[in-house]
Formats: C-alpha cells, sequence, structure tokens
C-alpha cells in the first residue's frame, strides 16, 4: 500500500531526516584512521537519543546497532566492530531516525584519510546518481524513470548497479511501499504522484553488480571485492521538483574544515 502524507506529516519526517543529517555531521569529522566503527556508532546513538529520536535501525529485525558502517568492498548493512579505520578505505554510514511515529533515512560514503583518485570517482559518480534520480522523482513520472536516470549515469562509467537491495517509501515504518530500484526502464513502474516519500538510494559497485551476503546474515560484499558506495536521500514527490527532506549541507560543510 503507498501513502500520500499530509504536510502535517511531510513536517514529521523531514523532522527525523534532518536528525539524521545531524547525526552524520556529527560523526563525520570524527572518521579518520584509527577510529572504530563501534566507536561512530556509540556517539551517533548518543546523540540521537539526547535530541528527542530513537536509532531507526537498532533492533530492526534484529540489527545490533545504531549505524550500517560497510567498509569498502561491504555494499550495505555492515555491522559496526572495534577494527580501527585505515587510511585509504571508504566507509558508508547508513543512518536512520525515528521521532514523533515516524522516519527518517539517509546515508552517505565518507573517505578516509587520502583515497585513490579512483575510489574518489566512484564516491562524485554514485552521488550524481543519486541527483540525477531525484530529478526524475516528479508527479507524473513513474519508479522506472529514477532508476533509468541513476543507471545510465553510472554504467557509462562501468560501474555495476546493484539489483537486489533498493530504495523504499518512508513514513510510520521505515520500509513502506514502493520499492523504488536503481535501475529501471523509463516510463515503467508505480506511477509517482504528489505527496509520496520515498528514499532513493544508489549502491554502485566500482566492479560487478554482483553480491553476495556474509555468514554475518547482514553484511552485503561485492562478489569481486572490489569497493561500492551508497548515498540516499530521504524525499517527497511534488510537482516540477521534487523537495529532499534530509540533508548533506552540514556534513560537507565540516568534512571541508
Amino acid at each position: 500500500m503507498i501513502h500520500y502524507r499530509s504536510e502535517d506529516e511531510i513536517d514529521l519526517i523531514r523532522e527525523s531526516s534532518l536528525l539524521v543529517a545531524k547525526t552524520h555531521a556529527e560523526i563525520s569529522a570524527l572518521i579518520k584512521p584509527g577510529v572504530t566503527t563501534l566507536q561512530l556508532d556509540t556517539i551517533a546513538e548518543e546523540f540521537i537519543r539526547d535530541n528527542g529520536g530513537v536509532p531507526a535501525f537498532k533492533g530492526y529485525g534484529g540489527f545490533p546497532n545504531t549505524l550500517c558502517s560497510s567498509l569498502n568492498e561491504q555494499v550495505v548493512h555492515g555491522i559496526p566492530n572495534d577494527k580501527p579505520l585505515n587510511d585509504g578505505d571508504i566507509i558508508s554510514m547508513d543512518c536512520g531516525v525515528v521521532m514523533n511515529g515516524y522516519y527518517g533515512d539517509s546515508a552517505y560514503t565518507y573517505e578516509v584519510g587520502d583515497v585513490s583518485k579512483e575510489v574518489k570517482n566512484l564516491l562524485i559518480r554514485t552521488k550524481e546518481s543519486l541527483y540525477k534520480g531525484i530529478e526524475k522523482a516528479v508527479s507524473g513520472n513513474r519508479i522506472g524513470d529514477i532508476g533509468f536516470a541513476i543507471q545510465k549515469h553510472v554504467e557509462q562509467f562501468g560501474y555495476g548497479v546493484v539489483r537486489e537491495m533498493v530504495g523504499h517509501g518512508v513514513g510510520e515504518n521505515l520500509h513502506e511501499d514502493p520499492q523504488v530500484p536503481n535501475y529501471g526502464r523509463r516510463g515503467r513502474g508505480v506511477k509517482l504522484k504528489e505527496n509520496m516519500v520515498i528514499a532513493i538510494e544508489p549502491m554502485i559497485n566500482m566492479g560487478t553488480r554482483e553480491i553476495n551476503q556474509l555468514s554475518d546474515g547482514w553484511t552485503i560484499v561485492t562478489a569481486d571485492k572490489k569497493f561500492s558506495a551508497h548515498y540516499e536521500h530521504t524525499i517527497v514527490v511534488r510537482k516540477g521538483k521534487a523537495e529532499v527532506l534530509s540533508s548533506f549541507e552540514e556534513i560537507e560543510k565540516r568534512l571541508k574544515k
């Protein structure tokens, strides 16, 4: 069932999404060689709770932590641990918050220390593909238009688009209809209508699109062990131009310091 949200509901989803954005900003400046993902996870959980939210992922389906921390070839759903990050790593941090009964969800892939030019390009192009997808998230278009825009942008660079993991509706539940794949055909799929709230989240691999799941039952990795990047915004479908409810602004300000 697809929900069309009232403006009051959208305000609450925006509030949760902006707390996710602030949580990202809180950890962004701390991501460097030597820090552990478990340390970052603790900081994120405290920050969310101190600001009136509840971590959306902790306990969700049995997931043990606040952040999904996916390192290098890990695509999504990595579990925080006490291994220090190394120079040249990348780490995708996916964070969700529930507050006042509504969810927000956003992901960002961070560089750790000095990252190779090839890897930097993967991050740049994956983030670009997110915004290409958002451009198509307007009333009258279809879900396939979003996926097509993402896929077209990244495949020209030889990257693989993960098929099995997709974006989704967001609202009173973390994952709602419709599913939002990062590949597709123009003019196909569910019709987009005003006030649909969805999370668009390209997961793009440097090599093959094929993935495997680790024995922990959560972590998804690239089949060829090449790096993968992941960016996500929660957005609301509008006429003419989608409205982004989450934000990378504060993250990127802090990363430039």
